[in-house]
């Protein structure tokens, strides 16, 4: 194996899966602003996002750098690029995608084990979906937003939020998520790790699973995200903006682009970055 080829992330490599994941994720976002939604009866049938492009760098690299690239990605080309932010209430979103790409990414030891990677691919984004629900739940449960109740169902709030879930875990979770992340997980595993000078992952050389101290740290995010998520519907979004031009035509296009180019010049770099160590 060539010394330069490390298993190990580096702080530049790091850098360069956080840009990746921001970039392509985003990109991916954007995207699915131009896909209709479909109604059939109660089930509605829409892309809510595109996951197993974080799910998979997750796998295949550093967890951590695309969990936080993909919710980075969100945040600046589906919102703010957009011409809109939320305040306090972003950081829902951002902390419940992040945990649910960690928690994927550090459960599979080893990519070449297609059953793994097809649990942990499910598992994330069954996790990320089960905290919004259990968010908006808490919204309801605690006051602080309306909802209209079936009559003589006091509990139609989590019947309702329950179907959603399964909605969206259904359909979003394995047509856009679960498939994509087996098909592409195996084909880029040992092909695409050289490009940033690194070994493919292995059993003995990935970080260990979901440690007591790693479901804490995830266990405190989901809090968080909670309390952010309870202040800013009750009122306090700090900092809540929307331009003249939010959601435009224009805005979209220019996200696209945006994003694109950046994806394009962080895979020349670490092309050109994974030349020059070859070459020492």
């Amino acid at each position: 194996m060539n010394a330069a080829q490390k298993q190990s992330a580096t702080q530049s490599q790091k850098l360069m899966i956080f840009v990746l994941s921001m970039s392509l994720y985003g990109l991916a976002t954007l995207f699915t602003e131009l896909i209709p939604k479909f109604q059939l009866g109660l089930v509605e049938l829409s892309v809510e996002y595109f996951l197993f492009i974080p799910l998979t760098l997750a796998i295949l690299f550093d967890p951590l750098s695309a969990a936080l690239g993909a919710a980075t990605g969100e945040l600046v080309f589906s919102e703010i690029m957009l011409g809109q932010f939320g305040g306090l209430g972003e950081l829902e979103k951002f902390l419940t995608v992040t945990i649910g790409v960690y928690i994927a990414g550090r459960m599979v030891r080893d990519p070449s084990n297609r059953a793994m990677v097809g649990l942990a691919a499910i598992t994330g984004t069954a996790a990320q979906l089960a905290m919004g629900t259990l968010v908006d739940i808490a919204k309801v449960q605690f006051a602080v937003e309306d909802f209209e109740a079936v009559a003589g169902l006091p509990e139609s709030v989590f019947a309702t939020e329950g179907f959603a879930f399964l909605n969206d875990l259904l359909f979003s979770g394995i047509l856009f998520c679960l498939l994509p992340t087996l098909y592409l997980v195996p084909r880029l595993y040992g092909k695409i790790e050289p490009l940033l000078g690194m070994a493919p992952r292995t059993a003995a050389s990935a970080v260990a699973g979901l440690s007591p101290k790693a479901l804490v740290v995830c266990a405190l995010g989901f809090v968080c995200a909670v309390l952010a998520e309870l202040a800013a519907t009750a009122g306090m979004s700090l900092i809540d903006w929307e331009a003249e031009w939010a959601e435009s035509g224009t805005a979209l296009a220019l996200g696209m682009v945006t994003a694109a180019a950046v994806a394009v010049a962080a895979l020349l770099v670490a092309k050109k970055n994974s030349e020059r160590n070859v070459t020492r």
